[in-house]
């Protein structure tokens, strides 16, 4: 078990780098809040077949409510406020910029509510991350344009802190419990939040088409499925600033599938830049020698 969970985090990078391409096949044919709004209930359905399958043990009424809360924060908040800046014309690019803040936020509130201690060469790491994934997505960033305005720039930040704070609840308040039965409350959370801004703010619009089907399909299973759920893994065995440390990697990897797919733009500069960032994460994810103390909250 311990040799299969070594390749965990490289499997959820991956994985969760494929969701920046599928997003992009699907955005062109449906409105981002009825585009997850469907993809959390199908992942919901599907989870819940998981628990009788699987015979998972029933989330008690707190643990549901604290998993709910987890997906209304990680799928609801994070998901839904990055795909309605994109969706109002905020350049990927820079969405994907200013959701790499999300390893430090998270590092610091780890720190604050869950006790973990960050080192200096934890915060080293995190720093050359950082920069790593500046120097990954700087070609891409362009001419900014009008996509560029205090309300897509709000979601943006939106979006970074819903993640980090929903990683947080998930790590101190919904690990306990069965990862099966937990991750279907998640996506009823996050499903109620979708469902609601789309009856709010959408027409709810949806042409479907080969490229909508696959992409919900590729979201769902490789997304809402396999990787959300090799996080909640990483998550519950994890202390937090190492495991959002990880994130750092998903723009490198997205443009290198990018670069296969689409043909886009991949240079030295950026090839450079994934070195760094690669650096940046063993910083932060490596174990001490000794015991890494904790600090009792």
């Amino acid at each position: 078990m311990q040799s299969i969970k070594r390749f965990i985090p490289a499997s959820f990078v991956v994985l969760w780098a494929t969701g920046f391409i599928g997003a992009r096949y699907a955005m062109p044919w449906a409105e981002p809040f009825t585009f997850l709004a469907i993809r959390f209930l199908i992942a919901a359905i599907l989870f819940a077949g998981l628990t009788l399958l699987l015979g998972s043990r029933k989330a008690t009424r707190d643990e549901a409510l604290h998993a709910t809360v987890a997906g209304i924060l990680m799928h609801g908040v994070y998901l839904g406020a990055v795909f309605w800046a994109i969706h109002r014309g905020m350049p990927a690019g820079l969405s994907a910029l200013i959701v790499g803040l999300q390893p430090l936020i998270t590092a610091v509130l780890a720190g604050k509510f869950l006790g973990e201690a960050i080192l200096p060469r934890h915060w080293a790491g995190l720093a050359v991350g950082l920069l790593g994934v500046v120097i990954v997505l700087w070609p891409k960033l362009g001419t900014l344009g009008g996509g560029v305005t205090v309300a897509t720039l709000t979601a943006s930040l939106v979006s970074v802190l819903g993640m980090s704070a929903g990683t947080i609840w998930q790590k101190r308040y919904a690990s306990g419990g069965d990862l099966v039965s937990a991750t279907m409350w998640q996506y009823v959370g996050g499903s109620a939040v979708m469902i609601l801004g789309s009856l709010l703010f959408e027409t709810r619009a949806v042409t479907v088409n080969g490229e909508l089907i696959f992409a919900m399909a590729w979201l769902v299973l490789v997304l809402s499925v396999g990787a959300i759920f090799l996080l909640m893994v990483m998550i519950r065995d994890g202390e937090m600033s190492k495991v959002a440390s990880l994130f750092y990697l998903v723009p490198a990897v997205t443009a290198v599938i990018a670069w296969v797919l689409f043909n886009e733009q991949l240079n030295l500069l950026q090839i450079a830049g994934m070195a760094i960032a690669t650096l940046g994460v063993a910083l932060a994810t490596a174990r001490p020698n000794g015991v890494t103390k904790r600090i009792s909250t």
